[in-house]
This record gives C-alpha cells, sequence and structure tokens, in this order.
C-alpha cells in the first residue's frame, strides 16, 4: 500500500482542493472505499488501496476493509463444499420469476457452477455463485461478484438473455453460458470442448433433478 508523507501545509491546501472538488464533480461511489479488488488482463488479481483507472484492469470488488478480499483474490474453486441451497432458495426464486427463468434452470447452474459456494474463484476469474466473468458482471450492471444476491441477479439475467438469443434451445445456451457465444456461432451449436460437453450435461442432469424436486 502506498503512503506519502505531506508537510501541514500542503495537507490543509490538499484539503481546500479537495472540498472545492467536492463541489464542482459528483463523488463516485468508487472513492469512497478504502480497498479495491482488480482482475488483471491475465486472469490474475490485486488489491490496492487507491482506484485504478487503466481500463485494462477490471474492478471485481471494493470495500471499506481488507478482511476477505485476500481470500477471494487467490481461492480456488472448492469442489468438497457441501451446498447450501436453502441459505439461496429465495434469491433463486425472486431473480427466477423477475426475469422468467426456470428456477430449476438457475438451480442446476448454480450447482454445477459453484456447488453453492458464494467464495468460489476459477483460475480465469470467474467468481460467486453463477461463476461471472467480470466483463459479464460489467454488461449487467454487478458491482460485488461476490455478492450473493447481486451474483444471481447477474446470472439470471445473463441466462435470460442467452435463452432469447436461442429461441429457448437450452442446451445452446447452457454452452453458450460456459463457452461463450461465439463459440456456439463458430460450431452451430454446443462446441465440440470436452469442458463445455461436460458442463452441458452436468447442467441438464442438475435441471432434471431440480425440476422434480421443485
Amino acid at each position: 500500500m502506498g503512503m506519502t508523507r505531506f508537510s501541514g501545509q500542503h495537507v490543509r491546501g490538499m484539503l481546500v482542493v479537495a472540498s472545492l472538488m467536492g463541489v464542482l464533480f459528483p463523488v463516485i461511489s468508487q472513492a469512497k472505499s478504502a480497498y479495491f479488488l482488480y482482475q488483471l488482463p491475465d486472469g490474475s488479481r490485486m488489491i490496492t488501496d487507491r482506484p485504478v483507472t487503466d481500463k485494462k484492469y477490471t474492478l471485481v470488488r471494493s470495500s471499506n476493509q481488507v478482511s476477505g478480499l485476500g481470500r477471494q483474490a487467490a481461492n480456488k474453486y472448492n469442489h468438497q463444499r457441501v451446498a447450501k441451497i436453502d441459505d439461496y432458495e429465495s434469491l433463486i426464486r425472486r431473480a427466477s420469476d423477475r426475469y422468467g427463468v426456470d428456477i430449476a434452470l438457475v438451480k442446476a447452474v448454480i450447482h454445477t457452477e459453484s456447488h453453492f459456494n458464494p467464495d468460489a474463484t476459477s483460475r480465469k476469474g470467474a467468481s460467486g455463485l453463477m461463476q461471472l466473468m467480470p466483463e459479464t458482471a460489467a454488461k449487467y450492471g454487478i458491482r460485488d461478484l461476490y455478492n450473493p444476491k447481486q451474483n444471481i441477479e447477474g446470472g439470471v439475467r445473463h441466462l435470460r438473455y442467452l435463452l432469447g438469443k436461442y429461441r429457448n434451445n437450452l442446451k445452446n445456451a447452457i454452452a453458450a453460458y460456459n463457452a461463450g457465444e461465439m463459440a456456439v456461432k463458430k460450431y452451430d451449436g454446443i462446441p465440440p470442448y470436452p469442458e463445455t460437453q461436460k458442463y452441458v450435461s452436468s447442467v441438464l442432469k442438475y435441471h432434471g433433478f431440480y425440476s422434480a424436486w421443485n
């Protein structure tokens, strides 16, 4: 964390300038936070005590406390964590109802993506319950990828978009959620990637399970 010393006169001058800026310019919410977690282009992450304006750095989370940011910057996905579906039932149901997405599908995606672990972080930088990439989260105005409510909101909205794009073709929508729209377009369907094919199979399996459960 950077620290620079200033004289008392210099500090007073800075306070005056800061006060004037507060009158002339709206204070952005980012500046109110003390710590920032950014994702770099290569998927790695860093924590800093000041905002970064370089567009190559994607803000993942900002907080007034550094506690917890280190875990979210370094933790990898834990497949062994026991799913706690009940903890997020109401959030999932509200988002599913709001955007008209089958609740069983949302649960199936969450189960496959993170096993209902809100702190899950992949090597590529996907985060939270529905493993949103920072770019996808930004598309839907999601600022905190590790906030379950925001993460589910963004994930369900993205599913709604994909289902609309592929005219409710479930397999293509699921494949695009995992591999991206360009991959689905390139192969005119599920890409021949082992990871994506396994992913689609897993989501469909859990979709059947949650459909019967609900």
